[in-house]
């Protein structure tokens, strides 16, 4: 079987190295607040795409990812694999190396588990923070205990700033080398990526169905595969509308349900 030929991508420089890092470093502040959900999949690949001159796989990346996290939650203490390394180092591989986008959405997957390993160990080191936090709680010390949150926040920050850094920038150069081993000599390992990138976004919609799915909920289901049959995947605007009219119709159903004033004659 012929080797396959080997062609260069992108060189990422220190600016966007830089404001990528800083970037997600913001981001992942806004994980922790949950208070504009920046730090969705959807968001965080197509900024990073739009930081490296991509927007298009950026987009591309994020509706992947977006599916595959839809249904991965930490529940009580425990902590997902992360969305916002993967999303990053989605983008970056697939803009720095031969890896196609669903390669590359497997391949970034291991770095959102690698966070969620550094992730573990940075929390679990905040048990230190327990001892002052009750003292400031017992003497009603507001700004001391306002302080440790935020150093918590920047700690947070910054462990996602610089691995980011060190990801995309510092070691770019090392996994360019490293996927073109892959790309001349081992073209199935990129194929077996190519297949589980696919499968991912399946498996994460799967999971998020086995929670929300239930009896009441399965003629929406229906409705929408049986509309999505119908309609070419190039345009999935009136699949979307759909689900807009359903979720109007819920609302408004619900409200009425609980003899809530939702609309009047005049309106809403």
């Amino acid at each position: 079987m012929p080797k396959r030929q080997y062609t260069a991508k992108m060189q990422i420089t220190l600016f966007q190295g830089l404001l990528v890092s800083v970037v997600t470093a913001i981001i992942s502040i806004d994980s922790h607040l949950e208070g504009f959900f920046w730090f969705r999949p959807i968001i965080v690949a197509p900024v990073t795409g739009l930081i490296l001159g991509d927007l298009h796989t950026g987009l591309i990346a994020g509706g992947y990812l977006e599916l595959i996290f839809a249904g991965l939650n930490g529940v009580g203490g425990t902590i997902p694999p992360d969305s916002i390394m993967a999303a990053v180092m989605t983008v970056v591989l697939a803009k720095t190396t031969n890896l196609s986008v669903e390669a590359a959405v497997a391949s970034g997957y291991g770095f959102g588990l690698l966070m969620q390993a550094i992730s573990t160990l940075v929390l679990t080191g905040f048990l230190a923070f327990n001892k002052p936090a009750d003292n400031y709680a017992a003497k009603a010390d507001i700004k001391g205990i306002t302080r440790l949150c935020w150093i918590g926040i920047i700690i947070g920050a910054l462990q996602y700033g610089i691995l980011t850094f060190l990801s995309v920038y510092a070691a770019q150069d090392a996994m360019r080398n490293f996927a073109e081993i892959l790309e001349v000599n081992y073209a199935w390992v990129l194929d077996g990526f190519s297949i589980a990138g696919g499968l991912l976004p399946a498996i994460g919609f799967a999971m998020l169905l086995k929670v929300m799915l239930k009896v009441q909920y399965f003629p929406y289901l229906l409705a929408g595969f049986l509309f999505s049959t119908f309609i070419p995947y190039d345009n999935i605007l009136p699949v979307a509308l759909m689900g807009v009219a359903f979720a109007m119709m819920s609302f408004f159903n619900d409200g009425e349900a609980k003899g809530g004033a939702v609309y009047d004659e005049e309106g809403i």
